[in-house]
């Protein structure tokens, strides 16, 4: 599972109230809440982010309510990846529930910039800033992680038969 993109960094205890602002919660509708994700703390985001791109983060990124809507706006926003110095549990378990890859590397998070290019391999766990040329490394996504992400989350894997 490969992933490349430009980065959009944030700082730490960055929480669900911030990605997806609690305003924007009476609707399911999922290009409704990406065209909201980021706005109060980065009111830009949603017309400078493009696919593929990938959220760089600090310590405790997403923490706050249990809502799947946060994850569900970053990755309907166009994010392929987020990498971060740690995850609010919950968080965690949503990204992966609705096929969103995420990973923990905190010397990554610390030193990979807003707008550098990150190639991420997570079949061998390397991150590579390729502006800088640095490397990272960081656990590989187990397969069964790999199929829930691959098959845009874990109910799509269970309705594809993936699963039982």
């Amino acid at each position: 599972m490969k992933f490349t993109g430009k980065v959009l960094k944030y700082g730490d205890n960055v929480d669900t109230d911030v990605i997806i602002p609690a305003r924007y919660l009476n609707t399911i509708d999922k290009k409704e809440l990406a065209s909201h994700c980021m706005e109060d703390i980065d009111k830009d985001f949603a017309s400078k982010v493009e696919p593929g791109d990938i959220m760089v983060a600090g310590y405790n990124f997403g923490c706050g309510s249990s809502r799947e809507h946060a994850p569900i706006a970053i990755k309907e926003s166009g994010i392929s990846l987020v990498i971060a110095k740690s995850f609010a549990r919950i968080f965690y378990r949503n990204s992966i529930n609705i096929g969103l890859a995420i990973v923990e590397c905190p010397e990554a998070a610390e030193r990979i910039e807003n707008g550098d290019v990150v190639e991420a391999d997570l079949d061998s766990g390397v991150l590579l800033d390729k502006t800088t040329g640095e490397s990272f490394k960081t656990e590989p996504f187990p397969e069964f992680i790999q199929r829930i992400i691959a098959n845009g989350g874990l109910v799509e894997s269970i309705r594809k038969g993936d699963f039982k």
